[in-house]
């Protein structure tokens, strides 16, 4: 009997001894952070206060612990970089240099984005233009910045893990709030992976902590409060130990039914909704108290928990989906103010590529401009912010307000730089008596497109090409009350300007671009029908044997508005009619005060320009339709840093297939809606989404050939069925009056091809820049000047700009593959290149090059975004 009993006693002990081997002990991180609620819990003067309060308690904090052992120091996290750029504001310079100390030693973190923020709606620059600032402390201090958070709003794009990386990122987490939202909360709680690597189209990628969201009263895991469960708790430590055995019990290496097969876990998160939040005390008690032989409990900087996992787990799962649009929905509540920010950004290329040829000659130039820069990139950090749902204690108005100011920052920023730009580089060729003026493009392939000048003369003129000296096709036009020339500018080199001169005396007769008949304009391309309320009802591709491109679907046309009467309207004004181009306005009050200008161009007769504008408030959703005759048709479009197949991605598309909304997708620079061998481009400036026919948040019509280009809106409620509906986002639109948009369209007879439909997009968005010729000597060659050339047609300059330190430090150039393979081009410069380094997106070293005189041999991902600094 003894014999058995020790038996037994001894096969246990091995049971025990090999369960412990086999269970390691569990590392669990748990990181205090404030969650900004940025102007809805309160406003820039209550939290620009308790910013810098809450980091002087953690200094402190940090101070006094730190003979602690390493576990249970006391660490805090910010969750923006906007947290350092306050209290660099407000406290002294050895103040804050004493910040950087403790973000040098790892107990104060910092991830690279501005504030938490909404990002399917953003314009890709204004993505990497809101990180600047960290870029800039990084070259200061010497600092990385490895984190970047997107938080609390349910969805999250595809391309923006590629932007993250490319700018120095490597880690990311998401908590989500699951509350104002049409994604089900038991989708939240099931997802396919917790910890991955969060993949971009390049990839690159950043290692990414998303937990499934429980279903119960209480907040922990899965949300962006994860070390606490309740709202107020009256036992912080012990409301902690609940966190603490929800991510043990998580943590499951054994089963294979495991949804979490890690043994590293992280609670990430304190604030919640409140102010300010002084709890260092029971983080580290909890890491003490709550430590055990099977399981390690540290105080977190949210870095240690990435680097644990990379160094344990080699292998993590990939996702390369996006997951729709939520909150990133609500600024189209303010859709002029919106688009207008999406306008300047688009003009700044061709600002700051003016800025790099000026500064090249004058190193001096916008120097006195940098302080409105930092508050532009400050701003597009701002911007966006995730609280647009604006129904928190600070008001709608007063949310409304602080947008406006920060949309007065970009624009003006923008606007100032780009008429200096325009001055400076006049003022830097040759002026003679008859007037001249320059061509400039911004764009690195040579062009060949419209361009308006200035004119206040009289009488019959003609335009010469200098470099040819050949006279050039022109017109008058009316823009805004002013009279234009405008000009065919021909084979305007890459990043640079060709020089022309306007003589008295008429010019060559040339036929008109376009011819109108009634209601109809055409050219050799196409015949458009123009109605009354500006519906365009009828679209011909006539190099495509007169195919109809218009059929009605859910009572909507072409270019819809949702008029009831196609012929509502006053008559059809013929506005500008020449060689270059000819312009068919229709005026109509149905269903809303609203101008259509329908433009066709000689130069380039497959691109039809509509500039649409509404001359009334609103509040209603509305939508500009595109019902277009295709076959079960494929739509793909700019994302951000991607560029997405609008199906989900059990069909071949981008779209994740669970815990994603569908109803709208991002419209950045295009959208494209075709047939395998056949489609249409859709350009777009100003709309931030579209919806594919009657998509819902749960249904994708991936098959939709309607289009449907969202104007403005609130388009969701929140506590939907109960007797007090709220509408997220800004009461109607603001009060503004006046909205634009700017669409152009053409056709396709091959497969789609990203590359082309950018392409058409930029030249559509980034107009031929003139400038008046006004200097005393010519600094710059007197007829034609290319500044930048590759020798990849696949590669597209996204960004030139001088160095954020200035000339002194190069100038940085921003590309795009857009193919999906490999290239390596090489970049055949003006200048011969000194010094070359590939850099982050925020412009910090990372590589030196080896240029060789003029030229510089450079290498891409397909779909990568690079970056480089060039000094010469």
């Amino acid at each position: 009997m003894k014999r058995a009993t020790c038996y037994l006693v001894s096969v246990c002990l091995i049971f025990m001894v090999s369960s412990l081997w086999a269970q390691p002990v569990k590392r669990l991180y748990l990181a205090n952070d404030d969650h900004t609620d940025y102007m809805w819990t309160g406003n820039e003067a209550q939290y620009d206060t308790v910013f810098v309060r809450m980091l002087d308690y953690y200094l402190n904090q940090i101070d006094s612990t730190q003979h602690n052992p390493d576990d249970f120091q006391a660490r805090f996290n910010c969750d923006g970089s906007y947290w350092l750029r306050t209290y660099q504001k407000f406290r002294s310079p050895a103040q804050f240099e004493r910040l950087i100390g403790r973000i040098r030693t790892g107990h104060i973190s910092s991830p690279l984005n501005g504030l938490v923020s909404t990002y399917g709606g953003q314009p890709t620059e204004a993505v990497l233009r809101g990180m600047y600032y960290a870029g800039q402390l990084e070259r200061q201090w010497n600092l990385r910045f490895r984190l970047a958070v997107c938080m609390e709003n349910q969805t999250l794009p595809l391309g923006l893990s590629s932007l993250w990386a490319g700018s120095g990122a490597k880690y990311s987490w998401r908590g989500v709030c699951g509350c104002a939202s049409r994604i089900s909360n038991v989708s939240l709680a099931h997802r396919r992976n917790q910890l991955y690597r969060y993949m971009g189209q390049d990839g690159r990628h950043v290692t990414m902590k998303w937990y499934n969201r429980p279903i119960y009263n209480g907040r922990t895991l899965g949300g962006y409060a994860e070390a606490r469960r309740e709202k107020a708790p009256t036992d912080i430590v012990g409301d902690m130990g609940k966190v603490v055995e929800d991510m043990t019990a998580m943590c499951n290496t054994l089963s294979e039914e495991s949804t979490y097969p890690f043994n590293v876990a992280g609670a990430f998160g304190y604030g919640w909704d409140d102010l300010d939040t002084y709890v260092s005390p029971p983080f580290i008690k909890a890491a003490q108290q709550y430590s055990t032989d099977t399981r390690k409990v540290r105080v977190s900087n949210e870095e240690d928990f990435f680097a644990d996992v990379e160094r344990t787990y080699a292998k993590l799962p990939a996702e390369s989906v996006s997951y729709g649009n939520e909150w990133d929905l609500y600024p189209v509540s303010m859709n002029e103010t919106t688009a207008h920010i999406r306008r300047a950004t688009e003009k700044l290329r061709s600002a700051e590529a003016l800025s790099a040829l000026v500064s090249l000659k004058d190193s001096t130039f916008g120097r006195d401009l940098q302080e409105a820069r930092n508050l532009a990139w400050e701003a597009y950090g701002l911007y966006w912010e995730h609280d647009w749902t604006a129904d928190g204690p600070v008001s709608k108005k007063d949310r409304a307000n602080w947008q406006t100011k920060l949309h007065h920052r970009i624009v003006g920023y923008v606007d100032t730089l780009f008429n200096r730009g325009t001055l400076a580089m006049g003022q830097q060729l040759k002026k003679t008596d008859n007037q001249r003026f320059y061509v400039f493009n911004s764009l690195n392939w040579s062009r060949t497109d419209a361009a308006d000048v200035a004119y206040a003369g009289t009488g019959p003129v003609r335009v010469i090409d200098l470099e040819t000296n050949r006279e050039v096709v022109s017109q008058r036009i009316q823009k805004g009350g002013k009279t234009f020339v405008r000009i065919l500018a021909e084979n305007v080199p890459s990043v640079g300007y060709k020089v022309y001169e306007i003589q008295q005396g008429a010019g060559k007769k040339q036929p008109d671009a376009a011819q109108i008949m009634g209601e109809f304009i055409q050219n050799e391309y196409f015949r458009i029908r123009l109605k009354k309320s500006g519906v365009i009802s009828e679209l011909y591709d006539r190099k495509a044997n007169n195919r109809q491109l218009v059929r009605m679907q859910n009572a909507r046309l072409l270019n819809d508005l949702g008029t009831k009467n196609p012929e509502a309207g006053n008559p059809l004004v013929i506005e500008d009619k020449g060689p270059v181009s000819v312009t068919l306005k229709a005026v109509s009050n149905d269903p809303i005060a609203h101008t259509v200008r329908v433009t066709l161009f000689a130069n380039n007769p497959s691109r039809i320009d509509i500039e649409d504008s509404i001359q009334a408030n609103f509040g209603d959703v509305k939508t500009w339709s595109f019902s277009l005759n295709l076959t079960n048709p494929t739509t793909n479009h700019e994302e951000l840093g991607a560029i997405l197949t609008a199906r989900k991605e059990t069909r071949g598309g981008h779209y994740a297939s669970q815990n994603a909304r569908y109803d709208w997708q991002t419209f950045n620079h295009f959208a494209d809606v075709g047939e395998p061998n056949y489609g249409v481009t859709i350009s777009n400036q100003d709309c931030s989404f579209f919806k594919l026919g009657q998509s819902a948040p749960d249904s994708l019509w991936e098959t939709s050939s309607q289009f449907n280009a969202l104007a403005g809106g609130q388009v969701d409620t929140y506590g939907s069925g109960k007797k007090d509906t709220l509408r997220l986002g800004i009461y109607n639109q603001n009060g503004a009056k006046a909205l634009r948009y700017h669409f152009a369209l053409t056709t396709r007879s091959s497969a789609f091809n990203a590359l082309t439909a950018m392409k058409f997009s930029l030249e559509h968005q980034n107009p031929l820049v003139t400038g008046a010729v006004t200097g005393t000597q010519s600094v710059f060659p007197e007829t034609t000047f290319s500044l930048l050339k590759t020798d990849a047609p696949s590669v597209l300059l996204w960004s030139l700009k001088p160095s954020e330190e200035g000339i002194k430090n190069g100038l940085i150039a921003r590309f795009w593959n857009l193919e999906k393979t490999t290239t390596t081009p090489t970049l055949n410069l003006a200048l011969p290149v000194r010094r070359a380094w590939q850099t982050t997106h925020i412009e910090t070293n990372e590589q030196e090059l080896s240029p060789a005189d003029n030229q510089l041999k450079t290498s891409f991902n397909g779909r990568q975004l690079n970056t480089y600094r060039l000094q010469f």
